[in-house]
This record gives structure tokens, C-alpha cells and sequence, in this order.
């Protein structure tokens, strides 16, 4: 009888566990999935750099982050105030939180890294306006490095999208930008995070988020940011037909999807 009992329990225990993993996981979002960050694998610096976690004393800056070759992001461990100098008391020109507004893992671009008075500090892009806005945060604000070999590069000239790899160009693609009241703005920036599921077939099948922002259109949710997405209108691209983001043919962006990961800079010319 109490064999019975026990095994009549855990049965139920089964069925409330499927039940629960098929609430939590069988529904589509509302407007698009997140990845969860980290999406490339943990690698931490060359045996050259610092682990992070203590600092020998002043010294030069040292490149963690070459658009050409090899480049390193990290996540946002903590709310942090960004300096416009590695020192604690240097101006405060932004802060950065763990989240983004769209719900994922807030990541920055890692340029270099630098230890003053026993503290190491990292320099930071930043996905914020003005574009093109570097920072520095503490070391220890930050998780752990993630490589890249990727840089990414939209002609605004030519409509186009190259992706290299270790300075070499392994995908092409045609693309919409910016009218010329709403340009996509110019310079260096990353890829902050990758979103799926859309419901509206406008932004296509994915679409990657960008530190990039519009500098005309701030009062678009969250800040106007510039999105790298997919189209329901593949007979406008190559052409000036948004109001700031870059889109591609569905087939190009789900390639490209393949081929680049968060992280990956980008150079907009």
C-alpha cells in the first residue's frame, strides 16, 4: 500500500512539473524573444592581461579591443556610474544598468584597460547619445571578457553590409538605411543584443539591437536605438527607406544571424 502511496505521488509530482514547464515555456511573447547573455563563450584576456582582479600599480593602457582582429565585451555585473576618466572622481557621463529596455543583459564593448592608484578601470563604449561616447568603469563593475573575431560594416554610400572575420570579408549583403530626414547615424558602435519571435512580419524573422541611437527621433521608445533587422517589403532594399534602422532581405539577416554574435562592433560610414 505505502509502494502505491509513493508511487501515486511522484506520478502527481510529474504532471505538475510537465504542466508547469508547458505554462512557462510554451507561449510566445507578446513582441519578441531575448537571448540571454553571455552568447558567445567565456574567454577570458590573454595571459598578458590582468585577471581583473587586483591591480600591480600605474602603468600603460592596455588594448583589449582591436575592430579589425580580436575584440572583447562583458556584461554589466553591477549599476555603475560611467567616468570620463578612470578615476573615481572624474566626471560622471552616464550610467549603465544589468538590463537593457529590452529586457536582456546589458553589454558594452571593451576597448582598453588601464590601472590607476591600485584600481584597474576599463574603457567602455557606450550605448549612449551623443553616439560615439567612450567611458570608463571599474574593473570590477563588469563579468567576465567574451571574445570576438567579428566587425561588421554598413556603407551608407554603397547600401551595403560586410561582415569580416579577422579582417576578412565573409558575407555581403544588400541593405535599407535611414531617409534623409531620419539618417542612420555614423561611427563605431557594437552589437548589444539578438531578439526573435516578432509578431509584426515588418522587422522580419530577427533583428540585432544596437548601441547606435537616432539622434532625431528620441522620443521613440527607449531612446530611439538603431536596429540591424529583417523586412516584409524585400523590393525596397537596396534603398534610404527607414527611419534610421539598417534592414536586410530576411534571407541576408538570418544568414548573417549564423555568422555574428553580440559583441561584434560595428562601423557605420
Amino acid at each position: 500500500m505505502r509502494k502505491r502511496l509513493g508511487g501515486s505521488i511522484a506520478a502527481l509530482a510529474l504532471l505538475a512539473l510537465l504542466g508547469f514547464a508547458i505554462f512557462a515555456y510554451g507561449r510566445e511573447p507578446a513582441t519578441a524573444t531575448a537571448f540571454a547573455l553571455p552568447a558567445v563563450p567565456f574567454v577570458e584576456a590573454p595571459p598578458t592581461d590582468t585577471d581583473g582582479s587586483k591591480a600591480a600599480g600605474d602603468g600603460e593602457p592596455f588594448v583589449l579591443s582591436n575592430s579589425n582582429g580580436v575584440s572583447r565585451w562583458a556584461t554589466v555585473a553591477e549599476p555603475v556610474q560611467v567616468r570620463a576618466e578612470p578615476d573615481a572622481e572624474a566626471q560622471v557621463v552616464a550610467r549603465l544598468k544589468t538590463v537593457t529596455p529590452e529586457g536582456t543583459t546589458n553589454a558594452v564593448l571593451a576597448l582598453q584597460r588601464v590601472s590607476r592608484g591600485g584600481k584597474l578601470w576599463v574603457q567602455v563604449r557606450l550605448p549612449i547619445l551623443p553616439n560615439n561616447t567612450l567611458g570608463w568603469v571599474p574593473r570590477s563593475s563588469l563579468g567576465g571578457y567574451n571574445v570576438v573575431t567579428t566587425h561588421l560594416v554598413i556603407d551608407t554610400k554603397r547600401l551595403s553590409a560586410t561582415l569580416y572575420r579577422r579582417g576578412r570579408a565573409v558575407f555581403r549583403s544588400p541593405v535599407g538605411i535611414g531617409q534623409r530626414r531620419w539618417p542612420t547615424p555614423t561611427g563605431r558602435f557594437y552589437i548589444r543584443n539578438k531578439l526573435t519571435k516578432y509578431k509584426n512580419a515588418f522587422y522580419g524573422p530577427l533583428a540585432f539591437g544596437t548601441s547606435a541611437r537616432t539622434a532625431v527621433l528620441t522620443d521613440w521608445p527607449a531612446g530611439g536605438f538603431i536596429g540591424i533587422h529583417g523586412t516584409n517589403a524585400p523590393n525596397l532594399i537596396p534603398g534610404r527607406v527607414s527611419h534610421g534602422c539598417v534592414r536586410l532581405r530576411n534571407p541576408d539577416i538570418l544568414r548573417l544571424a549564423t555568422l555574428m554574435s553580440v559583441g561584434t562592433p560595428i562601423t557605420i560610414r
